[in-house]
């Protein structure tokens, strides 16, 4: 047990194939419930996502979330209640574009699409950018567009190749100008150098006056290994990719068959 008796006084979840069911808008009755007692109990429920602030608020509108949430894959240190953003870093859009031409130097043509700074910030695709999901996205002709104002990362796509081999092609010739994540099927990630959930959770957790140690942590893809690495314990949901379920302390049931409760309902009653 941790100070104040109680197993872990940080519960960070992700979002997407974590704490959503696999409609990507909900949460399960269950689950709700399961973090209301770990918050009742003393602990602090953080949301820790890929998704912008402005991609998330919806579902925090949804299920009454108030508290602190790292979004953007740890750029933004978004106050859902209050609904201000208190930190926030962008992509530098000069080392983005070089690194884009990089990886099609290489490959071919890629699919890109871009994720806006800010609270108004939108998510702004390519015609060729084939969106994920119900999310809201802008169409724009030229990547000159995409990249017209401050971002905070991009998205990109590549016909014929695969999530990780993109992820691995695009880490190897351009990992030295900006970070590559796998963020879910069909979303590979250029972001900021050395950001990640695991930066954006440490921020957030200091100003709660918490530790890595104290921290309980769900995810889902590899996005979330920097997560698992930092925290005290890593629970990797049943749907996983098999990076994280490599790494993971543990592995609870899906996001569907509410593996975060089940998991909170036993840990703290």
């Amino acid at each position: 047990m941790t100070v104040q008796g109680l197993p872990y006084r940080l519960v960070a979840t992700d979002l997407d194939g974590t704490l959503l069911t696999s409609t990507g808008t909900t949460v399960s009755p269950r689950t709700l419930a399961a973090v209301a007692t770990a918050t009742t109990a003393g602990a602090v429920h953080i949301v820790v996502t890929g998704r912008s602030a402005v991609w998330s608020r919806p579902i925090f509108d949804q299920i009454g979330y108030t508290g602190l949430a790292v979004c953007g894959q740890g750029a933004q240190l978004y106050d859902a209640g209050a609904h201000k953003l208190l930190t926030s870093m962008t992509l530098d859009r000069t080392l983005a574009a070089t690194a884009v031409a990089k990886i099609e130097a290489e490959i071919g043509p890629l699919a890109v699409a871009a994720s806006q700074d800010g609270l108004d910030g939108a998510v702004l695709e390519m015609a060729t950018y084939q969106a994920i999901g119900h999310l809201p996205t802008v169409r724009v002709d030229t990547f000159a567009e995409l990249v017209s104002a401050p971002i905070g990362k991009l998205y990109i796509q590549c016909p014929g190749y695969g999530d990780d081999e993109l992820g691995a092609i695009a880490a190897q010739l351009a990992g030295h100008l900006v970070g590559v994540t796998v963020a879910g099927p069909g979303i590979v990630e250029l972001l900021p150098l050395g950001l990640s959930k695991a930066t954006g959770l440490a921020i957030a957790a200091r100003r709660l006056g918490l530790k890595a140690a104290d921290t309980i942590a769900f995810g889902d893809m590899p996005n979330d290994l920097p997560m698992f690495q930092w925290a005290g314990y890593g629970v990797a949901m049943a749907n996983a990719h098999e990076e994280l379920l490599a790494v993971a302390d543990e592995v609870t049931a899906g996001n569907d068959e509410d593996g975060v409760a089940l998991v909170l309902e036993r840990l703290f009653g």
